[in-house]
């Protein structure tokens, strides 16, 4: 599910097993101009980020899911990349910190659930370091 984009947009794979989460968060990325691929689960996600010509930028994954946690999912996509992004994106957050106490660097958790807004600024926070998104200091083009 993705569409041409310039070389530079960021890009973010959406990995939940709930339907209307995925749509969800695809519009709203989509929406503030990042390319986003959706996966259903930890498996699916693993062979997508094999596929891909580009590396993501960030990785939104929930952590409860069938066949996968989320934070397994992590773990994984930290042995391909130790500087991976990921951001939780649960309704549980306890159980991100069963196995854990606390989050590797590059990684942060909102909670559903969330706006279309919260998710934006967790993102640009995320890729930024600030909540204002990609364009903020960029000279405005008149």
């Amino acid at each position: 599910m993705t569409s041409p984009t310039a070389p530079d947009t960021l890009r973010v794979l959406v990995v939940d097993d709930e339907m209307s989460i995925r749509a969800f968060a695809e519009r709203a990325l989509r929406g503030a101009g990042y390319e986003v691929v959706v996966a259903s689960d930890g498996p699916q996600a693993l062979r997508l980020v094999e596929a891909q010509p580009r590396p993501f930028d960030l990785f939104i994954v929930d952590v409860v899911m069938p066949q996968m946690r989320g934070d397994e999912l992590g773990r994984k996509l930290r042995q391909q990349d130790a500087d991976v992004k990921v951001l939780y994106f649960t309704g549980f957050t306890d159980r991100l910190f069963e196995s854990r106490r606390t989050l590797w660097e590059h990684e942060a958790f909102i909670e559903k659930p969330v706006t279309v807004k919260g998710l934006l600024e967790a993102v640009s926070l995320m890729m930024f370091g600030h909540t204002n998104g990609p364009d903020a200091g960029r000279p405005s083009e008149a």
